[in-house]
C-alpha cells in the first residue's frame, strides 16, 4: 500500500468515526502518518475535555484505522 493509498484509507476509517463522535459534539481531524505506521489525529468540540477520549481513541478510533489499514500500529491524539 502506497503512503496516499494508505492516507485515504485512513480517511476512510475516520469518516466511518465521525457521525458517532459528531453526535456527541465532537470530531476528529487526521494530523499526519508517520512512518507509515503511526497515525496522529486531533480530537475536537466535545470529545476534547471528554473523559473518555482515550478510551474512544483506543477501541473505536485505532481499531477502525486498523481494520481498513493493518499496517498502522498505534493512533495518537495531538492536543
Amino acid at each position: 500500500m502506497t503512503s496516499e493509498e494508505l492516507k485515504i484509507n485512513v480517511e476512510k476509517a475516520l469518516d466511518e468515526i465521525r457521525p458517532f463522535l459528531e453526535s456527541d459534539g465532537g470530531n476528529i481531524s487526521l494530523i499526519s502518518i508517520e512512518d507509515d505506521k503511526i497515525v496522529k489525529v486531533q480530537l475536537e468540540g466535545a470529545c476534547v475535555g471528554c473523559s473518555v477520549n482515550q478510551m474512544t481513541l483506543k477501541s473505536g478510533v485505532e481499531m477502525t484505522i486498523k481494520k481498513y489499514a493493518p499496517q498502522i500500529e498505534e493512533v495518537l491524539n495531538i492536543e
